[in-house]
């Protein structure tokens, strides 16, 4: 009787892990085509008036406003996944964000409706922003919330893996139409990954459909045990969490940002590359990054140390990351690729999610780690392109850009090792989980 009960759990546990990869892939797909189309086409056809680096300048503003709306998705989704529970919430963050991708591939361009182009596209962005603000936190946890003991870093990271193949899959989209003419790709070849976008939505709600509310909000509901406001509770009880995760979070969402937006447009107006080449250098890097991710998970889970195994895996960037925009400096297509595809923030990002879940209690953890995450997000992954774009604006230089990403890389170190050192609520969940479930309450 146990074997089969554990079997059947493990069988959960899977579906949980697979169901957040799938809809985690489809949403960051969603949410990564806009920036590679920001940084390729996105002044030509919104913002025409505005020329050269300017035009690429709001561009990328319009592109941050997906970050500017991700922590009222975080609040929205948060209180509402802290309530109710996980799984319809996600359903509903699926939804929306298809939605309002496909919508932006159907937008009209200036030339045909004026300014309301660039409004509605904006308007639209804020949209994406909530539908993916409400959908990180709940995957991590359907994941690691369904993990075996011991096992919540590696499932947690399902989720995680979702945002290097859902970029590599924006990646080989673009690659794709980008092989057609400069007239063509401007008219119409960059909505298709956008209307793509609704056929991938029916697969995600397919798979996500089948997995279970997780154990751990299954039994807050079951006790009663929901706060009345998630959001005012953890922000009373928890504010330095708050703080903390928001920096723990920084360098591995902008070094995304950092390689695939800021990066794709500093190399193909300033540098030499082409279009083709340099999207290239980053499919490679997102597929690295997909291979090597996963190994993050392992790695923390294996040490006995977090704290130890976070050092190892960021101290290096404090190196790397400058080496990288040195390598690519150097207009060297071999060379580029080296530096584009780093390996050590790769790591530190499929351990983040079940790091930071683990100090959170279950019934507040969706909004907590909503916030940190989505607010990092806003403040400083989503800014990422638009301050390097500045940087480099002012001084004409790619020193200043370095200094900024060596800064980020340890403002992540620092504020994770802090964070590791409170409580884990983790160990929690375990004993209530080998605990006799409660009964159900009666009217």
């Amino acid at each position: 009787m146990s074997t089969t009960a554990d079997q059947a759990r493990s069988k959960t546990a899977r579906r949980a892990g697979i169901g957040a990869f799938i809809g985690s892939t489809i949403e960051w797909f969603d949410f990564y085509i806009y920036g590679t189309a920001a940084a390729l086409v996105f002044d030509k056809v919104f913002f025409p008036e505005l020329e050269g680096a300017l035009g690429t300048l709001v561009a990328f503003a319009t592109f941050w406003v997906g970050f500017l709306a991700r922590p009222l998705g975080g609040i929205i989704f948060g209180h509402f996944g802290d309530k109710l529970g996980r799984k319809t919430t996600l359903v509903i963050t699926l939804l929306l964000m298809g939605v309002s991708t496909t919508a932006i591939g159907l937008l009209p361009s200036y030339e045909s409706i004026g300014i309301a182009a660039p409004i509605l596209l904006v308007c639209i962005r804020m949209i994406q922003g909530i539908g993916l603000g409400g959908e990180w936190g709940g995957s991590v946890l359907i994941a690691s919330e369904h993990a075996p003991k011991g096992k919540s870093i590696l499932y947690g990271a399902f989720a995680q893996q979702g945002s290097p193949v859902g970029n590599t899959l924006s990646t080989l989209s673009f690659l794709a139409i980008s092989q057609l003419p400069d007239d063509a790709f401007v008219a119409w070849g960059w909505r298709v990954p956008f209307l793509a976008s609704a056929l991938l939505v029916v697969v995600g709600l397919f798979v996500r459909l089948k997995v279970t509310e997780s154990p751990a909000m299954a039994r807050v509901i079951e006790k009663r045990e929901t706060a009345k406001v998630p959001l005012s509770e953890v922000l009373r009880s928890h504010p330095m969490l708050i703080v903390l995760g928001i920096g723990a979070c920084t360098i591995g969402l902008s070094a995304t940002y950092f390689k695939s937006t800021f990066a794709l447009s500093w190399a193909t107006t300033e540098l030499s590359f082409d279009r083709s080449a340099f999207l290239t250098i980053i499919l490679v890097a997102n597929i690295t990054q997909i291979i090597v991710q996963p190994f993050g998970a392992v790695l923390a889970t294996r040490m006995r140390s977090w704290s130890r195994a976070v050092t190892f895996m960021l101290v290096p960037e404090l190196v790397l990351m400058p080496v990288m925009f040195l390598l690519i400096g150097t207009e060297s297509y071999g060379l580029a690729m080296l530096g584009v595809a780093t390996i050590p923030h790769c790591l530190y990002y499929a351990a983040l999610a079940g790091m930071l879940a683990s100090r959170f209690p279950a019934h507040l953890r969706y909004t907590g780690i909503s916030l940190c995450y989505q607010l990092c997000g806003t403040l400083l992954g989503g800014t990422t392109p638009i301050i390097g774009q500045l940087l480099l604006n002012q001084t004409g230089s790619i020193t200043a850009v370095i200094a900024y990403a060596v800064f980020q890389v340890a403002l992540t170190l620092g504020c994770m090792l802090l964070l590791l050192k409170r409580r884990n609520y983790e160990r929690d969940d375990e004993v209530a989980q080998a605990s006799p479930a409660p009964a159900v309450a009666t009217a």
